[in-house]
């Protein structure tokens, strides 16, 4: 939108003034003098060490060993340490602890599959669960340390695997279901993980999905991976490679129950989530056990209102942050992880809606991309569902535009429930700015930064400004931030760190209103958000220069009305190759081994892509110039005749 756009919106949506008071999070304020939302903001602010130090007493997390002191930054602001000397396990603040406390009977997990399956586990259930896989794992050889790959859809199994690798030290490495076997294999040997866990078969618009092919093809001769657990979930005839494939259920069985969890170092790795850049292959962002479980349950306890009455709901795909979101957010708080597997608008358009009612959700997660796609069906399929118990809808993925976020409000959220967007990444371990269910909500804004993150916006200087667009950084550290790289240091350092030295640099483009709401509007680097996930165009790029049809080329992200950017890819061919047959196998070449919800929306042939004389593709000029806009400075291109040639959008495939 425009700037003078974004002013001129007004306070959509107000808190009841005696909300806050009676909220985890001002129940938490009051113990500390604080009267209101904007007060704990500003305290949280001002003394982030002081925020969390009390949040961790308000969550009640139980600690092994008492930590010594909050943060320490002696290694520098890029390497944190957080609750240095304290012992704590994830698995254990997330289920044990609740079955200690006497609350074995609590509802801890509500599921439904696509077929329309259901499945509640309490909390004692769910342990039983956690402690055989914990077993079945160590009995596989999987140790403190070890990466354990998973590679499964929204069911109970997936929460079970991630806390059972927690439970023994190991870390856990989710993969979207939705991958091809190539994108499988590479992120399984960055990772050295040496277990997988698989499913069978899954469904999807009541068509199944078959997903044990595909992990059998990422893990043929992969060294190091020794086991693969497979889960039954639709019965399928699967073949099993003996000594390396068994079935979980068997396996689970037939081991000895791990009870008491592995105490672990605070900053002992539990988590490596990968995420895509603008350059090289993907990025493993490591998490902790007291990162971003720790964090991710602070902040939807205090933005939100997940407390242990709660049920938390976010579309999404273990694949991706969001997965493990739900797990840390509802079961740290002691509420239930509800687990949608399937789309939202099968089989029926008000499937989501339906669900989230069935279930008592409180807290709905949906993305932009999500209410544009359902906009599509009409107003009358969530007008049909009142969802009495939601308190708030959560935003996450991408920027929002007008209408979908009105109809949003109108008609999921009946004008009684907020919409709270909440923006982070797989690198921040939950959110850098999220809204709050205790303040003004303006359409499409953040009223600030998360409690106790220093975020601002800058100039191509470092200087903070404000009624301008910047750059998003943070000036401070914050549990759930990334412990670094995988085995890549510089990289780290290189992506967030050394653009504004000292100053977290995230990438994305934002703006502050005169009235203190923040924006944000789309990444500043060349990272294609695909339905709000991100894909980096050198990972694809990769892909189309391996063929022996190609000689170069170059991935960009176009706007998309409904998954907000699509992938549009351009490709320099040999001079004996036939556009028409190259172009369909091309993208074949990148859906097969991407998946197909990452697949090209169009290939075009070109004689040559925009360079810099040292031979860097101009992405952002590729970009304007195929949406007919200006391309900016040329100064540093080879050859702007190129661009005289170059495809526009509204032309066919083959440019």
């Amino acid at each position: 939108m425009p700037i003078d756009e974004l002013e001129s919106l007004t306070v959509a949506w107000s808190p009841p003034p005696e909300a806050f008071a009676a909220s985890p999070a001002g129940r938490m304020a009051a113990r500390h003098g604080i009267s209101d939302a904007r007060e704990l903001a500003e305290r949280a602010a001002a003394d982030p060490a002081w925020y969390w130090a009390a949040g961790m007493a308000d969550l009640g997390i139980p600690w092994m060993r008492p930590y010594d002191t909050v943060v320490d930054v002696s290694r520098g602001v890029e390497h944190p340490r957080f609750f240095p000397g304290g012992l704590l396990n994830w698995a254990d603040f997330a289920v044990d602890r609740w079955v200690r406390e006497g609350r074995g009977e609590a509802r801890a997990v509500w599921w439904e599959g696509d077929d329309g399956a259901t499945l509640t586990l309490t909390y004692a259930e769910l342990k039983a669960r956690v402690d055989a896989a914990a077993g079945a794992m160590r009995a596989r050889g999987v140790g403190t340390g070890d990466v354990v790959a998973l590679l499964l859809p929204m069911i109970p199994e997936a929460i079970t695997t991630v806390l059972a690798a927690a439970k023994i030290g190991a870390l856990v490495m989710p993969l979207f279901s939705g991958y091809g076997a190539q994108a499988v294999r590479a992120r399984l040997e960055d990772s050295g993980a040496t277990l997988l866990v698989t499913c069978d078969a899954f469904p999807r618009r009541g068509r199944p999905v078959p997903l044990k092919e595909v992990a059998d093809e990422a893990v043929r001769d992969l060294p190091g991976l020794t086991a693969v657990l497979v889960v039954r979930r639709l019965g399928a005839e699967v073949p099993m490679t003996p000594g390396r494939d068994g079935w979980w259920h068997e396996e689970c069985a037939a081991a000895e129950p791990v009870q008491q969890a592995e105490p672990m170092p605070a900053d002992a790795p539990c988590l490596l989530l990968y995420t895509s850049g603008s350059t090289g292959r993907p990025k493993g962002c490591v998490h902790t056990h007291a990162g971003l479980p720790f964090k991710v349950a602070l902040e939807v306890r205090h933005g939100m209102d997940v407390d242990r009455d709660s049920a938390l709901l976010w579309l999404t795909d273990m694949g991706w942050v969001m997965g493990s979101f739900v797990i840390a957010g509802a079961l740290g708080n002691g509420g239930t992880a509800v687990f949608f597997e399937g789309v939202p608008d099968w089989p029926e358009p008000d499937r989501l809606w339906e669900v989230a009612e069935r279930s008592a959700t409180t807290v709905l997660g949906i993305s932009p991309t999500v209410v544009r796609a359902l906009m599509a069906h009409g107003h009358s399929w969530p007008d049909r569902h009142d969802l009495p118990r939601l308190r708030a809808i959560g935003s996450t993925g991408e920027p929002w535009n007008p209408e979908p976020w009105h109809w949003c409000a109108e008609h999921v959220g009946k004008g009684r429930v907020p919409i709270v967007n909440i923006s982070g990444g797989t690198e921040i371990g939950g959110s850098l700015l999220c809204g709050s269910i205790h303040l003004p909500v303006k359409p499409m804004s953040f009223p600030g930064p998360t409690l106790g993150v220093r975020a601002d916006v800058v100039d191509e200087d470092g200087r903070s400004v404000r009624g301008e667009i910047g750059e998003l950084v943070v000036r401070s550290v914050w549990p759930g931030m990334t412990k670094g790289f995988w085995r890549d240091e510089e990289r780290y350092l290189d992506a967030y760190w050394r653009r504004f030295p000292g100053v977290w640099h995230h990438g994305d483009l934002a703006y502050v209103d005169a009235e203190g709401y923040w924006y944000l509007l789309g990444r500043s680097d060349d990272t294609i958000k695909v339905a709000g996930k991100r894909l980096g165009p050198a990972e694809v790029e990769s892909l189309l220069v391996a063929d022996s049809r190609v000689l170069e080329a170059a991935a960009i992200g176009v706007p998309d009305p409904v998954k907000g950017e699509v992938l549009v890819c351009f490709v320099v061919l040999h001079a004996d190759e036939d556009p028409g047959a190259a172009v369909p196998a091309l993208r074949d070449v990148v859906t097969a081994a991407m998946g197909r919800a990452m697949a090209p929306s169009a290939v075009h042939v070109v004689g040559a892509l925009p360079k810099t004389r040292n031979g860097k593709i101009l992405r952002r000029v590729a970009r304007a110039s195929y949406l007919g806009a200006p391309p900016g400075d040329l100064s540093s291109i080879e050859d702007a005749s190129v661009l005289e040639r170059w495809p526009r959008a509204d032309s066919a495939r083959v440019g």
